[in-house]
Formats: C-alpha cells, sequence, structure tokens
C-alpha cells in the first residue's frame, strides 16, 4: 500500500525522525482574484453531490491545481496520479494525487519535485500523514537525482479545507492556518507564496 500506509502523522515522524513544529507558513497573502473558468467550475461542481474522495478530486481540488499550474506554468509542471517509489521497504512508494515538479517543460515525473498535493475525503489528519510521507519520498527522489531542493511544500485538503505543509531538512512545518475553498482568492494567493 505504501504512502498510504500512513494514517497518523506520529507515524512519519517517528519512522523518519521528523521534528514537528506548527507555525504561520504564510504572511502578507496578496489575494489572486481566480479566472472566471475556475469560478464557473467550483459553482458547477456545487450542483452535483460530493460524495467521495474521486468525485471532489475531479471536480474542485484538480480544477483548483490547473489554476495554480497556469499562474507559475513558466516554472513548474503538474502531474495527477504519478507514482513516486523511492523506498517500497519503508512505504515510501505508489502513486501522489498531484505534484508539481520544477521542470515546467517535462512530460513524465522528473525531478526536482517541488510540491505535492492530497486528497482525502473527510480526514484531513490522515491526508496530512500521507502527505508528509510523500514529501519525505520526494526528497529522497530529488536527491537520489542529484537535485537537492531544500524545501518541498505540501498540502492536504479535503476539497473544502486546504492545509500546507513545509519540509525543510529533518524539520516538518504544519500551517497553523487552514484555507477554505469558499475563499478562492485566498488560496491562490497562499499558492503564490510556494511558487514564489
Amino acid at each position: 500500500m505504501g504512502y498510504s500506509n500512513y494514517k497518523k502523522l506520529r507515524q512519519v515522524v517517528d519512522k523518519f525522525g521528523l521534528i514537528t513544529k506548527k507555525v504561520r507558513l504564510f504572511h502578507d497573502i496578496n489575494p489572486v482574484q481566480p479566472t472566471d473558468w475556475l469560478i464557473r467550475t467550483i459553482e458547477l461542481a456545487d450542483a452535483i453531490p460530493l460524495s467521495n474522495e474521486k468525485v471532489k478530486s475531479e471536480r474542485i481540488i484538480s480544477p483548483v491545481l490547473t489554476e495554480v499550474h497556469q499562474m507559475h506554468k513558466s516554472k513548474v509542471a503538474l502531474f495527477s496520479g504519478e507514482e513516486l517509489n523511492v523506498e517500497p521497504e519503508n512505504d515510501l512508494n505508489g502513486a501522489c494525487d498531484f505534484c508539481f515538479s520544477a521542470n515546467p517543460e517535462a512530460y513524465l515525473l522528473e525531478a526536482p519535485i517541488v510540491s505535492l498535493a492530497e486528497a482525502r475525503d473527510e480526514d484531513l489528519d490522515y491526508g496530512i500523514a500521507q502527505c508528509a510521507a510523500q514529501m519525505i519520498g520526494a526528497q529522497k527522489y530529488n536527491l537520489l537525482r542529484g537535485d537537492e531542493v531544500p524545501i518541498i511544500f505540501g498540502c492536504a485538503t479535503t476539497a473544502g479545507e486546504w492545509k500546507f505543509l513545509k519540509l525543510e531538512g529533518n524539520t516538518l512545518y504544519i500551517d497553523l492556518k487552514s484555507y477554505y475553498i469558499n475563499q478562492l482568492d485566498i488560496l491562490l494567493g497562499a499558492f503564490n507564496k510556494v511558487f514564489a
């Protein structure tokens, strides 16, 4: 099962010797007006039952991340469902819901991976644990390919709530603030901070 075996953040912290800190990751966020396309897409999503993780991923999370990609397409490439197999013996393997590579012209997932997003139906804590494990996997993946990236961002989301994480060395910073889909401009502004 790989990354999905990590259901609690404590498992990731203990296994990889992480230090965790709750901090305010982003200060002075400048709101970013969403495009009419994204606004309409979210409105259409509200008109259908968002009853499971797959439909939330397709109707809300993917459009938001597509918009983020369009804002930063000269810097990053966006991938969905790609395998990030690094250390199967440590459950650092399996598919990532979404990830960004700092290789904007990449056709396949390539180093350096700079950010990941993990979708969970209602259990944000599970999403944080799985995202943290994927961030460790990305850190190791980058190192194996000679692309040392000092900071990797992650985001766990239920589609309605978005929580950012930052991995620097062996310290995992967890944002004190959550961002919400009903404040799209602030959420997009937070993503701007990730790719600044």
